[in-house]
């Protein structure tokens, strides 16, 4: 099976592009199968252990789903190559949603697939595209952790419970954002 090809953020001698067709940047990475499929993935796990109930954590609803679903999809807006690709990917698949959602809400397993991700990027990526892809997964997660609740008022200073600041500083070590 051949692996993908995803565009970077850089682009081609200034040509371009063809009529009616988005110019490809110069530099492209060629991730495997299964990176690509992990880096589609994770901000689809995030949004399902981001809304998990945890130790100190409160359950989340509707509501706090959306938020992160609208995270993912404010991806299509970033400037980078690698994360717009990603979103398309994302949205592309068959069902029309994110995935992400393969059973698995374990917060070590979260933790282990952000490092994974962070080796993949550190070997492929351009930095620019790297840090914007962590920094885009992290936000996922922030905007799910900081979701009100429906019914619910937003009350000045109302922040993300201590347990979900933990929660999201474990996601940026991780994603080695700290």
């Amino acid at each position: 099976m051949l692996a993908p090809e995803v565009p970077m953020s850089h682009s081609v001698a200034g040509e371009p592009p063809s009529a009616g067709r988005r110019a490809a940047p110069l530099t492209t990475a060629v991730y495997s199968a299964a990176e690509w499929d992990l880096l589609t993935s994770l901000p689809g796990r995030v949004i399902v252990v981001s809304a998990a109930p945890g130790p100190g954590r409160p359950r989340r609803g509707v509501a706090e789903g959306l938020a992160g679903l609208d995270a993912v999809a404010a991806g299509r807006s970033f400037d980078s190559d690698l994360v717009r690709a990603v979103v398309s990917a994302i949205y592309a698949r068959h069902d029309g949603g994110p995935a992400g959602d393969d059973g698995n809400t374990d917060l070590v397993d979260l933790l282990a697939a952000c490092r994974a991700a962070v080796r993949v990027l550190d070997r492929r990526a351009d930095p620019a595209d790297s840090a914007a892809y962590r920094q885009w997964v992290q936000s996922v997660a922030a905007r799910v952790c900081r979701a009100v609740p429906t019914g619910r008022v937003r009350v000045v200073g109302d922040g993300p419970a201590p347990a979900d600041r933990r929660f999201l500083d474990r996601l940026g070590d991780a994603l080695g954002l700290r």
